[in-house]
């Protein structure tokens, strides 16, 4: 039964990919419109700090599963570099450090993604859909399986998700649907196991040294978070033959 909170997450989910307005057809929806009215004064607060306007917004998520925390990165449509607007703290997690690889496996994925639906009426509350598993997952996955249906979501709860409270989902969902109707079509989303400084490389390759495919697989991974962290740009995302990252 716990395995398909995240799918139950796509019941009633609405595709608007192709609406020439997208941000006035979620807005047709009950909690989209009191995420609007309770959020949307303290979103432009937070914008103007950037000198950022809501009808000009590109976003970026990073997401940090042992410090349970999803990072809101912002610029400008025309700008190249983003910034660190905002700290949330993921509310709930399941599984352990690692990639997800099957279906049921009860991990958060780990890797570079996009954020592929938008559910105003999700049974989470607010949810954002990720594309996993992604072109790497699939050529890693061992599985016939390798799952689906990861989300952020509110509610609090998770098998495999970034849960959030309800207060917290109104305010990143609707970042997000502006972004999108802003045509950004796809709002990266980078997971990464830990902050991957030093530190803590040295600390988590110690305690998953029998796990040779682990501590390559995050050293793969490290390659493109310290790139974002050096240049604050968008990834130019690939995947070669095996299935590892490369990055531009």
């Amino acid at each position: 039964m716990r395995s398909l909170i995240c799918f139950i997450l796509a019941t009633g989910l609405t595709a608007f990919t192709s609406q020439s307005d997208f941000l006035s057809q979620q807005m047709k929806y009950k909690r989209v419109k009191a995420a609007e009215k309770e959020k949307e004064a303290l979103i432009k607060e937070n914008l103007k700090k950037q000198n950022i306007v809501l009808n000009d917004l590109n976003i970026l998520f990073v997401v940090y599963k042992e410090e349970l925390q999803l990072e809101l990165y912002v610029k400008s449509i025309n700008e190249i570099k983003y910034w660190k607007a905002k700290t949330f703290e993921v509310c709930a997690t399941s599984g352990a450090l690692g990639p997800k690889r099957k279906q049921g496996d009860y991990q958060v994925p780990e890797g570079f993604y996009h954020i592929d639906r938008f559910n105003p009426v999700s049974s989470f509350y607010l949810s954002l859909g990720l594309n996993y598993p992604n072109q790497a997952d699939r050529q890693k996955s061992k599985a016939t399986d390798p799952g689906g249906d990861i989300f952020i979501h509110g509610n609090c709860v998770s098998v495999g998700c970034m849960p959030m409270t309800d207060d917290k989902i109104k305010e990143i969902y609707l970042y997000a649907i502006h972004a999108r109707n802003n045509k950004q079509l796809k709002i990266p989303v980078y997971i990464f196991p830990f902050r991957m400084n030093a530190e803590n490389m040295v600390k988590f390759k110690k305690e998953y040294k029998s796990d040779t495919d682990m501590s390559a697989f995050w050293d793969n991974v490290k390659t493109g978070s310290d790139k974002f962290q050096s240049t604050m740009q968008e990834l130019k995302v690939k995947v070669n033959e095996k299935g590892d990252y490369l990055f531009n």
